[in-house]
């Protein structure tokens, strides 16, 4: 194919990525216009709530033949046109701005949506703060605990900076990091983080071997055990042990003074979903596992009351409509699908015959999440391509 000049000077506003995160959970009917090729565009794309559309149409088409490329496109909606950069974005979005449409384009394109990170405050306190660091093009979520100048993180992200940075906003130190367990869909920021703030780094240690390769974790951690308990300012942590997802998945719960509670669950359990039992290559073995977990082990540890704070969500219609994710463990129950599956035999039926697709990357995750490989930054970001798939 011919190059093409994308040089020509157009007009067009650019979205950022947090006008474009805004206009998402608002609700807002929004047309995604996703130049990219095909087989990008399958490997993830940007996803909303209901009033989202989403089209595929490779910027090629527009060079080939402008019209009727542009026939193809909606136009009784807002248009934002992404692509792999933001040059092809821009030229489509030129295309069609002088055809009348309203358009603009995200600027950064895709990895930039991609590397996009939200901070927002869950609930401040008296006694503390819950502060949630999100990515929602994963739609990976982690959490930073304050209380009287001590903070823990949980369930890290890659990029340390959110981290830092909402932590010194809450005029607090680093202490503690928690893994709920070894993940396989992203890379862990915990050992990094560790290694930056000399506080101590958690993980179970079951989680600290590779499911598939058997090798030992190379990196520093402290092995976390059931019922294990860690005091951050007035916040009392305690550990439980939640298998089902990884043979090493605890949650974190956390007494406040008032004793109202806080659950977070990692993978263990979701709002509306939950973790899938297979990425060890057991799932047959480990789903009557997470059966124990969810209906046995849950139950006795929280009320109706207690919040529960996942670390991934499947879609934004989840949160509370401000993009903020948790619940109380009564909506949870009732609204998720798996909770309604009570007997043990359903609910394995029903986990065994709903696994979405083992996705292989997820295997070389959890290698860089043992310490058994390190990858550059190019790598890391093709390791995290794309969203979590989860039940």
């Amino acid at each position: 194919m011919t190059s093409i000049d994308f040089s020509i000077e157009v007009d067009v506003p650019a979205q950022t990525n947090v006008d474009f995160y805004n206009s998402l959970l608002q609700n807002q009917p929004v047309h995604v216009l996703d130049v990219r090729n095909p087989d990008a565009f399958q490997r993830g794309t940007i996803e909303g709530k209901s009033n989202l559309t989403v089209q595929n149409l490779p910027y090629y088409d527009f060079v080939e033949d402008a019209d009727a490329a542009v026939a193809q496109v909606s136009s009784d909606r807002d248009i934002v046109v992404v692509c792999a950069k933001a040059q092809s974005s821009q030229f489509v979005a030129g295309i069609l701005q002088e055809r009348g449409y309203r358009v603009s384009y995200l600027e950064g394109g895709m990895p930039s949506w991609g590397n996009f990170y939200d901070v927002r405050p869950l609930l401040e306190a008296p006694f503390g703060q819950i502060i949630q660091v999100a990515r929602p093009a994963r739609g990976d979520v982690s959490f930073v605990l304050v209380s009287d100048g001590q903070a823990a993180v949980i369930d890290p992200l890659r990029h340390l900076a959110y981290y830092r940075d909402a932590v010194a906003q809450a005029n607090a130190n680093i202490t503690l990091i928690l893994d709920t367990h070894a993940h396989a869909d992203h890379i862990s920021g915990g050992p990094a983080l560790a290694a930056e703030t000399d506080a101590p780094y958690y993980l179970h240690p079951y989680d600290a071997i590779h499911p598939m390769d058997m090798l030992p974790a190379q990196m520093p951690y402290q092995a976390l055990t059931d019922g294990q308990r860690f005091q951050l300012g007035q916040l009392t942590i305690e550990t439980i042990w939640f298998p089902g997802h990884t043979l090493g998945q605890v949650n974190f719960l956390v007494t406040a003074p008032d004793q109202s509670t806080y659950l977070f669950t990692g993978d263990g359990l979701f709002l509306e979903s939950f973790g899938r039992p297979d990425l060890g290559g057991k799932g047959e073995t480990w789903t009557p596992v997470l059966y124990q977990s969810l209906f046995q082990r849950l139950p006795a540890m929280i009320n109706d009351q207690t919040w529960i704070l996942p670390s991934h969500i499947s879609h934004l219609d989840e949160g509370d409509g401000e993009g903020r994710f948790f619940a109380p463990y009564g909506q949870v129950r009732r609204n998720n699908a798996a909770m309604q599956h009570g007997t043990r035999e359903d609910f394995i039926t029903f986990v065994l015959n709903n696994l979405p697709v083992f996705p292989p990357q997820y295997i070389e995750i959890k290698r860089v999440n043992l310490g058994l490989f390190i990858p550059d930054e190019e790598k890391a970001s093709e390791l995290e391509i794309g969203k979590t798939s989860v039940p």
